[in-house]
């Protein structure tokens, strides 16, 4: 027989969902830690967020992939909010809010397959950079990234979105399933697929990158004053394919653990604790860009200063010089 500390709902003693038990103090920790890393994610991508909306000389092509990023991410940092009420297995805010938690879930779209084919064009091909790559193309780019993934999402979440507790075995869950064979095709569609894309376009960079740096440092005592802009030029190129590639790893670092019970089998998909790490590691990614951000663009930092002193809201201040 269920003990009523044990249900969710205790009023609802033959219908309601089991608790997951953890030892208070445990449970206290999580909240907390968890809690600040979910603030902490909202609070980062809104400075990316305003940043490269508000200052006109960050509105470049690469920089739009990036708020792309951000917007992504901070939709995940209102996902984490509500990740944190399912630590002890119970959702105690309804249908309305299930089906809002489960689209932000399934609508966060990945730029970063845009990312890694801007940075393959600007190491590559930079001489053809700026006219393959444009601000209007990038916007229509990820304007169609963003518009796909919603269709296809509402095409696998068709009959959820009629019905958002169809899954739910008891009151207090927020579960939304898909057949197996939708789950290995959204797998290679949403995770095989890019990552794998990513990676090609990566080694590539990585190597034209090498051969690059050799060249130059062959060349280095001969160069002239218009070379010398042409080397930094490419510097600032490499370190942007630098920032970004660590944004890359660590997305496909972050996805794995969630993705791997796929591959290994129900058991662990089984096992809550294996689960609550995998899809608090998949989550925390979107914590990690902004700081990698701040780590290796300088742009971002001052611009986040203007934002927190508030110097954003003085007339003219989206002209400000950040670069």
């Amino acid at each position: 027989m269920m003990e009523e500390a044990e249900l969710c709902f205790p009023q609802l003693f033959n219908l309601s969902c089991r608790k997951i038990r953890h030892p208070y103090y445990e449970l206290l920790l999580m909240y907390i830690i968890l809690f600040s890393i979910a603030l902490l994610t909202v609070f980062l991508n809104l400075l990316v967020i305003i940043s490269i909306s508000h200052f006109r000389q960050l509105h470049t092509p690469t920089n739009i992939l990036l708020l792309s990023l951000a917007v992504s991410d901070f939709l995940v940092g209102f996902i984490m909010i509500f990740q944190i009420t399912l630590i002890e297995g119970c959702w105690f805010l309804g249908d309305m809010m299930c089906l809002l938690y489960n689209c932000l879930a399934y609508f966060i779209t990945g730029t970063m397959v845009l990312i890694s084919a801007d940075r393959y064009v600007a190491i590559c091909d930079p001489l053809h950079y700026p006219t393959i790559v444009t601000p209007k193309r990038v916007k229509i780019c990820v304007c169609l990234c963003w518009a796909c993934a919603v269709i296809y999402n509402g095409m696998i979440m068709k009959d959820f979105l009629k019905n958002p507790d169809i899954y739910n075995s008891c009151y207090g869950e927020c579960v939304l399933l898909i057949d197996s064979l939708a789950g290995y095709f959204d797998i290679i569609l949403t995770f095989l697929g890019p990552v794998t894309v990513i990676i090609v376009l990566y080694l590539r960079v990585f190597v034209v990158a090498v051969s690059q740096a050799r060249a130059m440092r062959s060349h280095i005592a001969a160069v002239s004053v218009q070379g010398s802009l042409r080397i930094t030029a490419k510097k600032s190129e490499r370190k942007a394919a630098t920032a970004l590639g660590v944004v890359v790893v660590l997305f496909v670092v972050c996805f794995c653990p969630y993705f791997y019970p796929y591959f290994a089998g129900e058991e662990l998909l089984s096992n809550d604790k294996i689960l609550l790490i995998a899809i608090w590691i998949f989550l925390f990614n979107s914590c990690v860009n902004p700081i990698i951000y701040a780590f290796f663009y300088p742009w971002f930092r001052k611009s986040a200063q203007l934002i927190v002193t508030l110097h954003i809201l003085q007339p003219q201040s989206c002209d400000a010089n950040i670069l």
